[in-house]
């Protein structure tokens, strides 16, 4: 909302030089793609907010036609984008923002809802990301050099980290944003088949286990940081540790990287970082079992 609010502040501003300066062309692309970067993160992280803290319900609202409307959407900015820069008079150009704030508000909630909770890490990722876009295209039109080098840098580091997290799931991006993962609506051939027997524990057995066990590994994701279970679980495991068992936590690629990214949240509990470790960082024996994605139980996918 801040980029938003300060792109059309930047615009009225800057508006009376626009006829002589020989980069206003520049400067009002920046103004709009600003404006539309920061529609789109604003509306996103309070939709992914009401799902991660749950005032939304966590499963995707598939809209019927979402993917021609927010093609609509994206088409309809274009085309203010155009008139934008095509017409000089202040009025048409603070419509043509207005209309783009508008547009790209309701963009970012018909992409944010279409994706399930679980997904949820991904696209706070990206939506930091779009963050760091918008920063930099105010970098640009103010002229401030700090803004867009920070910009920059906050854009690049949450693609990147956005890409790592898909190339986990193995997943792309698009699949991501464009939402309906977990749904009938993802694939239509044949599931992949199974095979062997899940071993499943109930609580009892789990805690015998964890009793007889010297060396004990707590992979935390998106239900510990969802229920806010660091607290508890810190408190087992420093009682654990007193008892001279060997407790380490395997920070998952994807699900450990919740807002605040889980290695904080357990700092925060006041679990020990040196107990913290990234899942390559762990020796394969200790996790003999195959993990099976999800994704594996769903018909094929492109």
């Amino acid at each position: 909302m801040a980029a938003v609010l300060t792109c059309f502040s930047t615009y009225l501003d800057h508006y009376p030089g626009f006829a002589t300066d020989p980069a206003a062309t520049m400067i009002k692309s920046a103004l709009f793609l600003g404006t539309y970067i920061g529609g789109v993160t604003f509306t996103g992280s309070l939709i992914a907010y009401g799902k991660l803290n749950g005032n939304l319900s966590s499963n995707p609202l598939m809209l019927p036609g979402r993917h021609a409307l927010n093609a609509g959407l994206l088409a309809a900015n274009a085309g203010a984008m155009g008139y934008f820069l095509m017409d000089p008079s202040l009025g048409v150009g603070m419509a043509m923002l207005g209309t783009t704030a508008a547009l790209s508000g309701a963009m970012g909630v018909t992409l944010t809802m279409a994706i399930g909770g679980a997904d949820m890490p991904v696209v706070i990722t990206v939506l930091n990301s779009y963050s760091g876009w918008a920063l930099c295209a105010e970098g640009f039109m103010l002229n401030n050099n700090v803004m867009t080098v920070v910009g920059s840098l906050i854009g690049a580091s949450g693609a990147i980290l956005s890409y790592i997290m898909c190339v986990a799931m193995n997943r792309s991006l698009p699949n991501v944003i464009l939402g309906g993962f977990g749904t009938g609506s993802t694939g239509t051939g044949k599931p992949m088949e199974i095979t062997g027997t899940a071993t499943v524990w109930d609580v009892d057995q789990t805690v015998q286990a964890i009793a007889d066990s010297r060396n004990i590994i707590i992979v935390p994701g998106y239900g510990l940081a969802v229920a806010k279970g660091q607290y508890p679980v810190a408190e087992m495991v420093s009682l654990l540790r007193k008892k001279g068992k060997n407790v380490r936590f395997g920070i998952h690629p994807v699900a450990g990287r919740m807002p605040g990214q889980l290695n904080v949240l357990l700092a925060e509990a006041g679990v020990p970082y040196d107990v913290v470790l990234e899942m390559d960082e762990l020796n394969v024996r200790y996790f003999p079992q195959t993990l099976i994605s999800p994704l594996l139980l769903e018909p094929t996918t492109p």
